[in-house]
């Protein structure tokens, strides 16, 4: 597996190679949820890369940054055993060579003021810059991400829309541990104890209503419940609790760490 730190020396590279590119945009701290990402990348494209920067501008919280674990060398080892072919591992200069200030705004519209985006204001906007410019780095066929971060993908889906994109995104499923708890690179910063009360997230989808699944949550050490919310699988905006189909989206913090998590009800 190649390593390439500037944006230059990669296009350099993928210039010269050819063929279908398929890119998995991370911020490290790869777990099983990661590479699933990248063996389905492997499984349709002839070059695969993962971009592993830890993106200032979609942090609300400075402390959020500052504890977003970092583990590059592992990292790395993971993708050069899951068959990786390049890694792509850039500073915040070479992302935003003319600082942070002053950036892109992107007309995201409602999808930006629901859920994530009413507790996180900007996050949306910081996440659309970073992977604009990672898209325009990897220059990719096929752009690979999971359902876990489901508004994301939906806010990706509109930018790539707004930009006029041709990469084709493919949507892949949320991996979890045996036990149903949802795979995060925040689960690392749990205690044991606090990973089996986490669990009550994935019970919870199967509540009567929202009320019950926030009191489960609560019962069970959460200390703040973001929302719990029933919504329309595409525009995610509030549907009746039991009006199928529909997406049930939660977020809550256990320990300070801040864990989301859907399910598709059909």
């Amino acid at each position: 597996m190649k390593q390439f730190l500037t944006q230059d020396a990669l296009k350099s590279y993928l210039q010269n190679k050819g063929g279908s590119i398929g890119f998995v945009p991370t911020m490290g701290a790869l777990h099983e949820g990661h590479l699933a990402l990248i063996k389905a990348a492997k499984a349709q494209c002839e070059q695969v890369v993962c971009s592993i920067f830890v993106n200032p501008t979609q942090f609300n919280d400075p402390s959020d940054f500052e504890k977003y674990p970092k583990t590059l060398a592992n990292d790395i080892k993971l993708l050069t055993e899951t068959g990786c072919d390049i890694v792509y591992t850039p500073e915040v200069d070479d992302l935003y060579p003319s600082g942070m200030k002053n950036l892109p705004h992107y007309p995201l519209g409602r999808l930006e003021e629901l859920l994530e985006g009413a507790h996180r204001p900007g996050h949306f906007q910081g996440v659309c810059v970073v992977v604009d410019r990672l898209l325009q780095a990897v220059q990719p066929s096929h752009l690979y991400m999971g359902q876990k971060d489901f508004q994301q993908i939906a806010i990706i889906r509109k930018m790539l829309e707004i930009t006029k994109s041709n990469v084709n995104l493919i949507e892949c499923p949320t991996v979890r541990e045996s036990s149903g708890l949802a795979m995060s690179s925040r689960n690392s910063r749990l205690s044991a104890e606090q990973k089996t009360q986490a669990l009550a997230i994935f019970q919870g989808f199967n509540s009567p209503s929202a009320a019950a699944f926030e009191s489960a949550l609560v019962a069970n050490g959460f200390e703040t419940v973001d929302y719990v919310a029933c919504c329309d699988p595409i525009t995610l905006e509030n549907k009746p609790w039991d009006e199928r189909p529909c997406q049930i989206l939660v977020a809550a913090f256990i320990g300070g760490v801040r864990l989301i998590d859907n399910q598709f009800m059909p």
